[in-house]
């Protein structure tokens, strides 16, 4: 899996975070789809903190490891 930081501006992004994730802050992330990418954040970290950017097909595959 190739992961890399973004330097781009990602502001127009979208973020969401887990329904699982309570109000109360805890160690959450926030992911936001691209056109080609996923972006992944620290949810206490979204301004200026540092984010992720990984391909679509590796998110996809990720994702279908971590709900197995």
């Amino acid at each position: 899996m190739s992961v890399e930081q973004v330097t781009e501006n990602v502001d127009g992004l979208r973020w969401f975070k887990s329904s699982y994730s309570g109000s109360g802050g805890g160690d959450c992330v926030e992911v936001a789809a691209g056109v080609d990418a996923v972006f992944v954040r620290d949810s206490k970290a979204v301004d200026g903190g540092p984010v992720l950017r990984v391909s679509r097909d590796e998110w996809a595959a990720f994702v279908a490891l971590a709900v197995e």
